[in-house]
């Protein structure tokens, strides 16, 4: 008799706004690499929401994409946050689209496993957007995984022009993420 192999839901938020970006092509090679283990869906479309305002919503009254957005993050076994680093920290569209969150009753992030990665074309990878994006992430009482850590360090030589992938530490730290993932949504 067969066991069916029971695969977790992974929400993933992040990317970049721009088109080819490596934090894009990053998030789109998890999907590849983790398939055996977890369904992904890919959240990108920060246009979607407006720039927070208090003023701007009641109780009552949200942004369709961000109901959505709190639903699936709720409906999902963990959160895969990918960005890339700005000026030290997070990007303005990614702390905009954690605000808005931040707002809805019952926190869709509270207690949520959540995992980190970054890339960039420097030496760190986006350690320092990691750094702040936990800050960020402990306020709203999400359970953030520790380690195993992804710095995607010198990016534009880790993929190739179509965003593929091609560097094998790289791809063997990732299986590493996920697989102690996997266990820390189970915790």
């Amino acid at each position: 008799m067969e066991i069916k192999k029971i695969k977790k839901n992974i929400f993933i938020i992040g990317g970049s706004l721009r088109k080819k970006s490596y934090n894009k092509f990053l998030a789109s090679n998890l999907v590849e690499i983790g398939k055996n283990d977890f369904n992904f869906e890919i959240f990108s479309d920060f246009n979607l929401l407006p720039m927070y305002n208090t003023d701007d919503h009641s109780e009552n009254d949200w942004p369709s994409a961000l109901l959505e957005i709190g639903d699936k993050i709720k409906n999902a076994d963990g959160v895969i946050f990918i960005t890339p680093e700005y000026n030290f920290s997070v990007p303005g569209y990614l702390k905009n689209c954690i605000d808005w969150i931040s707002r809805l009753p019952n926190q869709p992030l509270d207690k949520k496993p959540v995992c980190i990665q970054s890339a960039s074309l420097g030496p760190l990878g986006g350690a320092r957007v990691q750094y702040h994006l936990r800050q960020i992430l402990v306020f709203l009482n999400a359970r953030v995984m520790n380690k195993n850590e992804i710095f995607v360090t010198f990016a534009k030589t880790k993929f190739d022009e179509t965003g593929k992938l091609i560097d094998e530490q790289t791809i063997n730290f990732i299986k590493d993420q996920l697989n102690g993932f996997k266990i820390f949504i189970n915790e």
